[in-house]
């Protein structure tokens, strides 16, 4: 592991076993490979199930008389409305109503609880606590286990004595897993049924032992970065620092869904919405006349003219296509348009697809 990284997952010999030599993403080690083949992995989260070790995600609690306050100033969805046992995700915005991170936060009723990634949230929460009667805690003995695909839910209602079956989307509750207390929350990031475990430093390798031996039989295996991507390139969920940065309003890469109109005020509100309407780019997913993933960075013109840009690339062999997530000027950002992709090494065509074009209705992450 690289000398700089300051963060380590207490999974991290588990990953070494399986072949990774533990990346940095966050601050942590993660495995973005294993030796195992990640279309094998990306197979599994789509028929059965897949285990990921997402500890690299931060986690901070924040308590105290005025913590619902704290958090509906830095989201810009209405906090006010998400009662105990729900979470939320959306945008944390800046002063200029640009996205400066995304995040999940959880009413666990004696406290609220974020789950966010590379962005400035903690910056953004800790100018949100100024006066305020608040206390945060960044929290890195918690570990956050994500097991994502269609068995995921009869495999963990087996384990835990809550009925699973009753947990909505984008709901949380306290339990039990393999006796070792957790936040076990209806969540995920691979466009599937899935949920994620929040869990101890000092419990969270036996539950990581117990969902793979005991799920083995299942088809449930170890599941890589790179198989991550694929699946959520896929359902075209977002990569803060890639799909979205500072230079983006919500309204830019679909994110409109998640500004509340109703709400009080939050970071960024006057110029968010001043900027509603002015987009310069929209997010799409192009389908790419290409047999292999491109590299990012590439161009796309049309006849002759930079109209955008390729974010992140994936081949995906489930659907036989080579998919890219990118940006491009709004006046071409309509489904079906035909684009040209050129860099160094590529010169070819793209069509813009139905965005997600993996199951487009969402439909299973929903059931």
């Amino acid at each position: 592991m690289s000398e700089e990284l300051s963060r380590e997952s207490r999974l991290a010999n588990r990953h070494r076993a399986l072949g990774s030599d533990l990346e940095d993403w966050n601050g942590m080690g993660v495995a973005w490979s294993y030796n195992s083949n990640p279309e094998d992995e990306h197979d599994a989260i789509r028929e059965a199930a897949g285990l990921f070790d997402v500890s690299a995600l931060k986690k901070v609690h924040i308590r105290g008389k005025d913590a619902e306050d704290v958090v509906d100033h830095i989201m810009t969805r209405n906090m006010r409305e998400i009662y105990t046992g729900k979470s939320a995700y959306g945008p944390v915005l800046n002063d200029d109503g640009m996205i400066c991170d995304d995040a999940i936060i959880a009413n666990n009723g004696d406290e609220w609880f974020m789950v966010y990634g590379t962005g400035e949230s903690y910056e953004r929460l800790e100018e949100s606590t100024v006066g305020k009667n608040v206390d945060i805690e960044f929290d890195d003995d918690i570990h956050d286990l994500s097991l994502q695909g269609p068995k995921s839910v009869d495999f963990l209602n087996a384990h835990t004595p809550i009925n699973l079956l009753s947990l909505q989307y984008f709901h949380q509750q306290e339990t039990e897993i393999f006796g070792h207390k957790c936040l076990l929350s209806r969540t995920g990031y691979s466009g599937e049924r899935g949920y994620e475990i929040f869990v101890g430093a000092d419990g969270v390798t036996d539950v990581w032992d117990s969902i793979l031996d005991l799920g083995k039989e299942e088809g449930i295996v170890p599941c890589s970065f790179s198989a991550l991507d694929k699946v959520r390139i896929e359902a075209a969920l977002l990569f803060y620092g890639y799909d979205m940065t500072t230079e983006n309003t919500p309204w830019e890469v679909g994110l409109g869904w998640a500004v509340s109109r109703k709400k009080g005020d939050f970071r960024g509100k006057e110029k968010v919405f001043a900027s509603e309407g002015k987009e310069k780019i929209n997010f799409i997913s192009l389908n790419v006349d290409y047999d292999e993933a491109l590299e990012g960075g590439e161009l796309i013109t049309i006849n002759g003219e930079t109209v955008g840009v390729v974010n992140c690339p994936v081949w995906s062999h489930r659907m036989n296509m080579s998919l890219a997530l990118g940006h491009i000027e709004p006046r071409h950002s309509a489904k079906g348009t035909k684009v040209r992709i050129s860099s160094d090494t590529v010169d070819t065509t793209a069509v813009i697809t139905e965005l997600p074009i993996y199951d487009p209705q969402k439909t299973r992450p929903h059931a």
